[in-house]
């Protein structure tokens, strides 16, 4: 492949995933969500197993402490997540959410699928899933990080 032509994959890539994160947090908007902003939904991301500590977090979003514990007394304020004691290690605090939290997660899945069906209708479902399939591959398993 060219230069030139990488150069034009990479800018139609991050263009398809800067669309892709603009709908999403327009779909998690319509449904009610609207004090939040996508970067929270990165951190969600990160939380939904089984809740992780701050630095944790700090890690996944690739800023530091502070900022990760900055977004962390936001999304307690607003409720969509708790502090609670960490199982395995009494220093530490696990961040978890909160019915809300989730109940937003299942929105963002929700807007998600809203955004993708587009795409379904244009390349089809079976080519979707190919490309699906060759990204994991470049991309396996991120982190997925927010452009601050």
């Amino acid at each position: 492949m060219r230069d030139e032509e990488a150069m034009a994959l990479s800018a139609t890539l991050l263009a398809a995933a800067g669309a892709l994160v603009a709908r999403i947090d327009a779909g998690v908007t319509a449904r009610g969500f609207d004090d939040i902003r996508p970067a929270h939904g990165f951190a969600f991301a990160r939380m939904s197993a089984a809740g992780a500590t701050v630095s944790e977090l700090a890690d996944h979003l690739g800023v530091t402490r502070q900022a990760a514990s900055q977004l962390v007394d936001e999304l307690v304020r607003k409720g969509y997540a708790e502090r609670r004691p960490h199982p395995d290690d009494a220093r530490s605090r696990l961040v978890v959410l909160t019915e809300r939290g989730r109940a937003c997660t299942r929105a963002a899945e929700a807007a998600a699928a809203d955004a993708v069906r587009p795409w379904v209708a244009e390349l089809g479902e079976r080519r979707l899933r190919t490309l699906r399939d060759d990204l994991f591959r470049i991309a396996p398993g991120g982190p997925i990080r927010p452009t601050w």
